[in-house]
């Protein structure tokens, strides 16, 4: 059986710089780190570092892990003043639901977003 989302990795070139800048961004450190993979705790879901071997710029955006947050508009800006950029502005997609989206460094998406119905299973 399927017990739900445990990781989203994405893939950097520069393992280490990645690895401060996911840390500032998120404002955790890792718990795991090693030249084979960083690992984050973002409360309760893994966050994982990959090294690219080979770089490329044209990384898929057909799948987009979205991270919660209380304030959509505040952690949106806090990214991109991080460096990160532009990739959805924040959008309302129904109701109180707000969705956006950055690009990382490495040019990952990051996704985030506002939903004040979705609660974890107890």
């Amino acid at each position: 059986m399927i017990l739900g989302l445990r990781t989203t990795a994405y893939k950097v070139s520069d393992l280490f710089k990645a690895k401060k800048w996911y840390a500032q961004v998120f404002g955790v450190e890792p718990y795991f780190d090693e030249p084979f993979y960083v690992g984050f705790n973002i409360k309760g879901y893994e966050l994982g570092l990959l090294p690219e071997e080979n770089e490329t710029n044209k990384k898929s955006d057909n799948v987009v892990s979205y991270w919660g947050v209380d304030d959509i508009q505040k952690v949106y800006n806090h990214f991109i003043e991080l460096g990160a950029s532009v990739h959805e502005k924040p959008t309302n997609v129904g109701g109180e639901l707000m969705v956006a989206s950055v690009l990382d460094p490495w040019k990952n998406v990051i996704g985030i977003i506002f939903n004040p119905e979705f609660k974890l299973p107890k």
